[in-house]
């Protein structure tokens, strides 16, 4: 992959180059225009994202003045048509002057708190940019940028109970149904089962589906953005009381994120399980639960030999394969 990109604008090319970019894992992320994507490099957690500006002066003005060069690590949030930046730290290249000949600057932004993934949704986008601007004084400012994809992983969570709970209808059908745990990694699988209790209803078909909420907003404006993402048959026919169904979700064929809360206190994003029932008059009776979603990381490890006994270190998270105490 090739992250150089430029811009022409007045007097001068803008030239950003991020380092070990032809190495570096990339994400291949839905654009604006339907069935395309693009390539963004991947950066983990804290990583420090370090690459260099090359300013080129057109050979037509053989110099270029300036009020100052700078280049800047801009996080953001698209919104509903709105833009919130949340992070903006900036460091200067060049002070004012004049320019005579093309030049090139290095930049490094080490272990900046993006504690926030990048997000790309149905109503809310998060991104994070290298932005480079060379201000001028009675000309439009000269502005380039590349975007980057920003991943974190989480530890396991401390507690993780199964979850149980009922569905009912009073002398009529009483279902309760388990699953064995209430936090998943995107990888996971969620096992659980379906115990009818009491079965007076003629239940035509069961499914169960994950959905993805969105939440944008906050007290009257708040906005509610469901998608199902999977939708699958349990049972087909009428139950029996004493029967219970077995229900295994394999998540890593989905799309999915994290579970967000309240990020930068615009949007949020949760995942839910939904346990429909239709009987044969078409009536529809549902369950829901919310379930939390965590980022693992993977980790890659190589093996050395010491003095005759193996020992290993840790690499850099990874996205794929497994580790091979996981094997």
């Amino acid at each position: 992959m090739n992250f150089f990109r430029s811009v022409l604008g007045g007097a001068a090319k803008i030239d950003i180059a991020l380092k070990d970019a032809a190495e570096r894992q990339v994400v291949e992320i839905p654009t604006s225009q339907e069935g395309k994507t693009e390539k963004l490099p991947l950066y983990i957690e804290n990583e420090a994202v370090v690459g260099s500006v090359s300013i080129t002066i057109d050979n037509s003005s053989k110099k270029l003045e300036h009020m100052g060069i700078s280049v800047a690590l801009v996080g953001v949030i698209k919104m509903n048509g709105n833009i919130h930046e949340f992070m903006n730290i900036v460091k200067d290249l060049e002070p004012a002057g004049i320019l005579t000949e093309n030049k090139s600057y290095d930049f490094n932004f080490e272990t900046n708190d993006r504690s926030y993934e990048s997000y790309n949704g149905i109503n809310a986008f998060l991104n994070y940019y290298v932005r480079v601007n060379i201000s001028r004084s009675m000309a439009t400012k000269i502005t380039k940028q590349i975007e980057f994809w920003q991943r974190n992983y989480s530890n396991p969570p401390d507690t993780n109970s199964n979850i149980k709970m009922e569905v009912g209808i009073e002398d009529c059908l009483h279902i309760e149904f388990e699953y064995n745990k209430s936090k998943y990694h995107l990888k996971d699988v969620i096992i659980g089962k379906i115990y009818f209790l009491l079965v007076r209803l003629k239940i035509k078909t069961m499914n169960i589906s994950l959905l993805k909420r969105e939440t944008t907003g906050s007290g009257p404006d708040v906005y509610n953005e469901n998608r199902t993402l999977s939708k699958f048959e349990i049972m087909d026919g009428a139950p029996v009381r004493g029967e219970a169904i077995p229900v295994r979700l394999f998540l890593g064929g989905f799309d999915l994120t994290p579970t967000y809360k309240d990020v930068v206190n615009k949007f949020s994003v949760t995942y839910i399980l939904n346990l429909v029932l239709v009987d044969e008059d078409d009536r529809r009776y549902f369950k829901q639960r919310e379930i939390v979603l965590w980022r693992k990381a993977d980790r890659a490890k190589k093996y050395t030999r010491i003095e005759g006994a193996q020992t290993y270190e840790e690499g850099l998270p990874t996205d794929g394969g497994r580790s091979p105490d996981e094997e």
